[in-house]
């Protein structure tokens, strides 16, 4: 049974909205600080749709590649955006033309990170930082589908800036045939948190050393306009409450 997501796409993944949580396997399962994952789909959408940049991973010709790359999610599917050569494109369509009668895809691990404190302990070796992420496994496959395109490029410029796409030129068909992009259901999912100050042993707490946290946020700077703006273009709301 497949699960239409917000766009009404089919996303063929039941686990995640039957029961609000992903069900851990052997790949989510972390070998280190199991007590810090989680599965919680409310837990995985909040940093997904918070970040900018995943990383990509795969293998290609037996050594494994990592690609920085934007993505957006539409309910419980990822799109990933890349170039008609790029190489991960490039090998989830060699890999259809293989198999004509079924798209076996790219296995890949999708990675998402934010940091959001540095933590300074006593000893050098309880340094850490306190962050958010979410590693996905799966298969990627290309996205061939007119209307399933567009919807995951609206996605991709919406999760930079929600409300872009409707505040801006959508692609042509040169720009379309140039595009080319991945999906990956979200299945195989964990999210990974820690918070709070460091971990400092007891025999160093009256060691002379400032210990604690140095908060991170993220922001923005004032705007900058294009140099070639037409006068009498206002700022959009939608960058106002940026």
């Amino acid at each position: 049974m497949s699960v239409a997501s917000e766009s009404g796409i089919e996303t063929g993944v039941e686990t995640a909205t039957d029961t609000a949580s992903y069900a851990p396997t052997d790949l989510t399962v972390p070998t280190r600080g199991r007590d810090r994952a989680a599965y919680d789909q409310e837990l995985v959408h909040a940093i997904l749709d918070e970040a900018y940049v995943c990383h990509l991973g795969f293998v290609r010709d037996g050594a494994p590649v990592v690609l920085p790359t934007l993505y957006g999610r539409v309910g419980e599917r990822l799109y990933v955006h890349g170039s008609t050569g790029s190489r991960p494109l490039r090998m989830a369509g060699d890999a259809r033309q293989q198999q004509e009668e079924e798209d076996p895809g790219l296995a890949v691990c999708l990675t998402v990170t934010h940091v959001d404190g540095l933590v300074l302990a006593r000893s050098a070796f309880h340094h850490s930082i306190n962050y958010r992420s979410v590693v996905i496994h799966g298969t990627a496959h290309q996205v061939t589908d007119p209307e399933e395109k567009r919807t995951a490029l609206d996605a991709l410029v919406d999760h930079v800036v929600p409300g872009r796409s409707a505040d801006s030129r959508p692609a042509n068909a040169k720009e379309l045939a140039a595009t080319a992009v991945l999906s990956l259901d979200l299945a195989a999912v964990s999210a990974k948190v820690r918070t709070g100050g460091p971990n400092d042993d007891p025999e160093d707490l009256d060691l002379p050393y400032w210990s604690g946290v140095v908060p991170l946020r993220k922001g923005h700077d004032p705007l900058v306009p294009s140099a070639d703006l037409a006068p009498g273009i206002d700022v959009p709301d939608y960058l106002i409450e940026l």
